[in-house]
């Protein structure tokens, strides 16, 4: 019960409320005018409750895409600053010169082990940054799908 998809059934309970009630007016012993009245009046309720439906559904995409946009900008932004730091240290490692004060030069095993480190550094802080931002985007969904 627990897998019910509670969009689907709202849908279907919405359906078969419609179906439920137009069989209650055809079965119903009334004259053809006030049976006519009746079906007009239960045409004019769905046709609002539709555009109630479509209007909060409308609004609702709107908000998560907004959401969406938010937190894949902020991702982007991570990624870019994250890059840009991995660079400058790249950048910085390849233009190393021997000091003049007489320390040996690095040797270009310590600058990869240097490199791979923070690499790995920089991989691990990205990783945690996209789940929380996922982690973030789900409970924001399931907050709105809730209300």
């Amino acid at each position: 019960m627990s897998d019910m998809n509670t969009k689907d059934f709202v849908i279907g309970t919405l359906i078969g409320g419609i179906i439920g009630a137009c069989s209650a007016l055809m079965l119903a012993p009334k004259s053809g005018k006030e049976l006519r009245g009746n079906i007009s009046e239960g045409a004019q309720s769905a046709r609002e409750k539709t555009s109630e439906f479509t209007t909060n559904a409308y609004e609702k995409g709107s908000e998560w895409a907004t959401l969406a946009r938010e937190k894949s900008s902020d991702f982007a932004r991570n990624v870019s600053d994250q890059s840009s730091q991995l660079y400058d240290r790249v950048r910085e490692a390849t233009s190393y010169v021997k000091p003049s004060n007489g320390n040996e030069e690095k040797t270009a095993d310590e600058l990869a082990d240097e490199l791979s480190s923070d690499l790995d550094e920089a991989e691990e802080a990205m990783s945690e940054n996209v789940k929380d931002d996922v982690r973030e985007l789900h409970a924001s969904v399931e907050q709105e799908a809730n209300r």
